[in-house]
């Protein structure tokens, strides 16, 4: 009896990052990242947290996406109710970095230094990022441009999951 690979299609995950307190309209950027990343069946991860994470996740959740939260505290239970599997750590903002490396593409919306912590570690390590009302880089004065701008929550998640398939965006 020969086993060979499993014959199953990979799904995208897609790291949806940013801040554990963030506004209304950040609020529904982030359910519509989720809501639009489930109906692409991409796996949502993220900080598992509050803010844009449960915005993201509720987002996801709505439309039977799976979304995944990795918490920096020893406690499962610590995840926004909208975590359905949570994996937590115990390493504080160390897991910021499993975050990122889960993922193919990183959708930053907002956030404070946790979230430019997350966006340096994806871009050192070749991982996308798309950004969506989020940090700005400027290196000796002139922009630095890998963080992808985007226009609304769709424009954010087309261009996340184009780059997660390797395709060059127009």
């Amino acid at each position: 009896m020969t086993v060979g690979k499993p014959n199953f299609e990979k799904k995208l995950i897609i790291a949806v990052i940013g801040g554990g307190r963030c506004t209304a309209q950040e609020a529904v950027l982030a359910e519509t990242v989720g809501r639009e990343l489930a109906k692409r069946e991409a796996i949502l991860v993220c900080g598992g947290l509050t803010g844009v994470m449960e915005a993201a996740c509720r987002g996801a959740t709505i439309e039977s996406g799976l979304t995944l939260g990795i918490l920096p505290s020893d406690d499962p239970a610590d995840c926004n109710p909208y975590v359905q599997i949570p994996v937590a750590t115990g390493v504080g903002y160390a897991r910021n970095i499993a975050v990122v490396k889960t993922s193919q593409a990183v959708i930053a919306i907002d956030g404070d230094y946790g979230t430019l912590t997350e966006i340096g570690f994806a871009l050192k390590s070749n991982i996308p990022v798309v950004g969506l009302n989020t940090w700005s880089l400027y290196r000796n004065g002139q922009e630095d441009k890998s963080i992808i701008k985007a226009t609304d929550a769709v424009d954010a998640v087309e261009k996340a999951i184009s780059l997660a398939k390797g395709q060059k965006l127009n």
